[in-house]
């Protein structure tokens, strides 16, 4: 009988699983962030070299340049326009996917097809009808765009001789005109089905158009002489 008394008090006992318990609920909050910091960075954690360059020597040379007395009277870049007009939209819906998907491949970004915005009877043109596409690029994905477009795009026009330098609008923004899409190393020359030309507008927070023509210049864009 005693025997069976001391087999009966040491079965209650269960170390086993009272140790079990206490890993799991230690090793989940070490396990989480060993995966977080094993995950590759995004792409957007990387900066852009442009706007490393801006904020490196641009600034610096802008301030020495205008007589500017805080780094925060310096002219930023806002955003960037990019506008293609596809007029043959309205009558075919499969040219409008050629220049969205050019436009696409080009800024990185999808896309919005824009629609006329009240009916021209002399341009058979009714209110509604989608003319053209645009994107509008900010952030990282702007400043990658303005490094391709000085340093890839624009020397690869033929005749290059420089952007015009009075293409501004007054309020320290800036056009740009562009006559083929074939000059951006994104698009395949086979895959085209029609040369489009496309306009550019970059949008900076300068108050005069001397200010915003410094910070460009800075930047890396070619006026013409």
């Amino acid at each position: 009988m005693a025997k069976e008394q001391g087999t009966t008090q040491k079965a209650p006992a269960k170390p086993p699983a009272a140790k079990a318990q206490p890993k799991k609920g230690a090793g989940a909050p070490v396990s989480a962030p060993a995966v977080a910091k094993g995950r590759p960075k995004g792409t957007g954690d990387t900066k852009p070299r442009l706007k490393e360059l801006f904020h490196k020597t641009v600034v610096q040379a802008v301030m020495k340049e205008r007589g500017f007395a805080n780094p925060y009277q310096v002219p930023r870049l806002e955003k960037v326009v990019i506008n293609m007009g596809v007029g043959e939209g309205r009558d075919n819906a499969k040219i409008l996917d050629f220049a969205t998907a050019d436009l696409q491949a080009i800024a990185g970004q999808k896309p919005v097809v824009t629609k006329a915005k009240k009916s021209i009877a002399n341009f058979k043109l009714r209110e509604g009808v989608p003319i053209g596409a645009k994107v509008t690029l900010r952030g990282a994905r702007m400043y990658e765009f303005l490094d391709r477009l000085i340093n890839v795009a624009l020397p690869r026009v033929r005749d290059f001789r420089g952007v015009p330098p009075k293409a501004f609008d007054g309020r320290g923004n800036y056009a740009l005109g562009l006559r083929e899409q074939l000059i951006f190393p994104e698009i395949v020359y086979d895959k085209v089905d029609k040369v489009r030309g496309m306009d550019i507008s970059i949008v900076t927070t300068a108050r005069t158009d001397e200010d915003a023509k410094v910070l460009l210049t800075h930047l890396g864009m070619p006026f013409r002489e």
